[in-house]
């Protein structure tokens, strides 16, 4: 007796539609991000300086409507601390460093 092994078929293309921008969307997307992002900057900038030397290279996170931040060295954290004061909003999230950025390329 000779046992059938089941045959799987391989799953082609995403289970989702791709979502297809246009030229138009993609740059209003754009401009809508910078926009926040030069609200969120200045907040980031007022403290950057007094931070920079007691927390060097931990995360803060930015509410931009209400001038709110929080600052920890762990970002998950950082980001649930926001998402508890503020359900809801965005946040931009800045590394305490000389230019505020999270990674490098």
């Amino acid at each position: 007796m000779t046992e059938t092994k089941p045959t799987r078929t391989a799953r082609r293309g995403r289970i989702f539609p791709s979502i297809q921008w246009t030229e138009e969307q993609k740059a209003q997307r754009s401009a809508e991000r910078e926009a926040f992002y030069q609200r969120c900057k200045p907040i980031f900038d007022k403290v950057k300086s007094e931070l920079i030397e007691t927390h060097y290279n931990w995360y803060m996170t930015v509410e931009p409507d209400s001038g709110e931040y929080f600052v920890d060295k762990n970002l998950e954290v950082v980001w649930q601390q926001c998402r508890e004061k503020h359900p809801g909003k965005i946040h931009h999230t800045f590394r305490i460093n000389e230019s505020g950025a999270c990674g490098t390329i």
